[in-house]
């Protein structure tokens, strides 16, 4: 054997490359196994985001009842530092009121009466905050009492609905998950850039429909009619072709009953 011909059979076969109808029969058949998984999460409803708002809700009564419950304390933390002030300036008003018993001139008594003047309005200013204290911590005892009483609502709704969700999962994760897999699989046998404009399609399409089949000649997604030679064209399997009206990926009859 020459070495020529040693060298021509030692080239390594070339892998056979997916034709085009290949490719449509493996979107069609992940568009049939992604739809289950849509049906299957369209029977949670909007079960997953009520759950969702009712759990942002809840951490949020909760935020709320546990900053009005620290504002009230340094609220009463405040009342008591004022009438600490109030009774030192009650003892110091004493004081000056004893000491002007023994001025020995007008301007002794009238500094001393300055004195207790202040105190005396010192007391006032103390009480006037301790009224706005008592009264702000009447609105955010309100602000709790109000929010405790929604916080049990929307926390047993959470549970229901969680229960209900919880419920609706157990019944179809093990289904799902099987279907998810098989998706998977037929995945990684799609050439990426393909795959990523179906998965584009699928995302953005109503109920999902990224590939469908021309029904009575129009497109089964959108239901605009098809022209005659891209009826064709879409028959011979020889290209991808895409509805111009919804961007959704055609395919016929003979590739959904090849599946």
């Amino acid at each position: 054997m020459s070495t020529k011909t040693a060298n021509k059979k030692a080239k390594p076969e070339k892998k056979n490359e997916l034709t085009a109808a290949d490719r449509l029969k493996l979107l069609y058949e992940l568009q049939q196994v992604d739809s289950e998984i849509d049906n299957i999460r369209i029977l949670r409803g909007e079960l997953p985001l009520e759950v969702q708002d009712l759990e942002d809700e809840v951490a949020g009564l909760e935020t709320r009842i546990n900053k009005a419950k620290e504002e009230v304390k340094k609220l009463s933390d405040e009342i008591t530092n004022k009438l600490n002030e109030i009774k030192e300036a009650e003892v110091l008003i004493k004081k000056y009121e004893e000491q002007q018993m023994n001025v020995r001139n007008n301007r002794e008594f009238d500094s001393l009466s300055k004195e207790i003047e202040f105190q005396t309005l010192e007391i006032e200013l103390c009480n006037k905050k301790i009224k706005e204290f008592k009264s702000t911590i009447e609105e955010k005892n309100e602000v709790i009492e109000n929010s405790t009483k929604l916080l049990e609502e929307r926390a047993s709704d959470l549970k229901s609905k969680k229960e209900e969700l919880d419920s609706i999962i157990a019944e179809t994760q093990k289904e799902e998950e099987k279907l998810v897999a098989q998706s998977q699989n037929i995945e990684l046998k799609i050439e990426p850039r393909l795959l990523t404009a179906y998965k584009r399609i699928h995302a953005n399409a109503r109920n999902g429909l990224a590939v469908v089949t021309v029904q009575r000649g129009a497109c089964g997604g959108c239901f605009n009619k098809i022209p005659p030679q891209r009826q064709l064209d879409i028959k011979t399997h020889k290209k991808i072709i895409v509805c111009e009206y919804c961007g959704r990926i055609l395919v016929d009859d003979e590739i959904a009953e090849e599946k």
